[in-house]
């Protein structure tokens, strides 16, 4: 059974750093596209980070720079490290994995993530 759950969102002050994880079960990491999606309220879901299965990342220039994904094959974890945190990126941010082949998405439930003095 297929399953992602995010920890790691909070409260931090601008300028500040924060890391989200994204523990999975039942996602083989060679068989699946990973990312970190972000929603604020009133706003469509956008990319902030993604990871091909061959370890290849892509950032939108919003967060190139100050945001990086990593994730750990032995924890079966998923990580976003977020840097120099601004106001615009007080948002719910979620982890999914699509599978490479068939094109089905798994989700988290997201984390919230507020940036504010």
């Amino acid at each position: 059974q297929e399953a992602l759950v995010e920890s790691g969102g909070g409260l931090v002050q601008p300028g500040g750093s924060l890391k989200l994880s994204c523990k999975t079960t039942g996602i083989a990491y060679i068989e699946h596209n990973l990312a970190w999606y972000r929603q604020a309220p009133g706003t469509s879901r956008e990319l902030v980070a993604g990871m091909k299965w061959d370890g290849t990342t892509n950032y939108p220039d919003s967060v190139k720079d100050r945001f990086a994904i990593s994730r750990s094959g032995a924890k079966n974890t998923l990580y976003l490290q977020m840097d120099s945190l601004k106001p615009e990126d007080t948002a719910v941010y979620y982890c999914s994995a699509q599978h490479r082949f068939t094109g089905r998405t798994y989700w988290g439930q997201g984390t919230q993530v507020t940036v504010s003095s």
